[in-house]
């Protein structure tokens, strides 16, 4: 897009904030729920779901940052770093020994242009062992199941990613959705905190 198009009224009134929500439900026992909203910085959104060739890209990309990501020396395989990517937003989650792995990770992902936005939730702790990966995709398929049994939420749009009970919900929502997807999560057993990482629509 040329610089005049990008100064136009009409691009600037498609321009909309793109926030991620830190939902952490603490699940054991606290009465208080903390919910904390961190600022990303300004996208340029559709006001539609994503497109045949968003989606296409989406997947594409995701295949490329993941392939880069577990062939990099630098990064080595001492690491567990899952990447999910929807409408050019790249949500990294998992586990590395080293700042430097992360950083490496993340300069990867930046490296393509159709990651628009990398979201880095990578845990600086030990990788994560067989078993617990097996509970996290247990909370997957329930929370997908909780989710597409919520009324008023189109649960195709919503990617469920799990990483040490953690929960990532992924997607292009209402606020409506939003808050219905979420407490669908809360309900599942096992779940320790929910990120909502959504680009919410009018």
């Amino acid at each position: 897009m040329h610089a005049d198009q990008r100064n136009s009224p009409m691009y600037l009134f498609n321009r909309k904030w793109l926030s991620i929500f830190i939902f952490c439900s603490l699940l054991s026992g606290c009465a208080a729920t903390a919910i904390t909203t961190v600022l990303v910085t300004s996208v340029d959104m559709a006001l539609d779901r994503r497109t045949v060739g968003t989606y296409v890209d989406d997947n594409s990309v995701e295949v490329k940052i993941r392939r880069a990501i577990n062939k990099d020396p630098q990064i080595g395989k001492n690491v567990h770093i899952s990447v999910t990517t929807m409408n050019g937003i790249v949500l990294l989650t998992g586990e590395a020994e080293h700042h430097d792995q992360i950083r490496r990770a993340i300069g990867i992902s930046r490296g393509y242009t159709e990651a628009r936005h990398v979201v880095n939730q990578i845990s600086l702790t030990d990788k994560a062992k067989i078993s617990g990966r097996t509970k996290d995709s247990w909370i997957t398929t329930k929370t997908k199941a909780a989710i597409a049994k919520a009324r008023g939420v189109k649960a195709r749009q919503i990617k469920v990613v799990t990483e040490r009970g953690n929960v990532f919900l992924l997607g292009m929502v209402t606020t409506a959705e939003a808050d219905k997807a979420v407490d669908a999560a809360r309900g599942v057993r096992g779940v320790n905190r929910i990120t909502k990482v959504f680009e919410y629509l009018p």
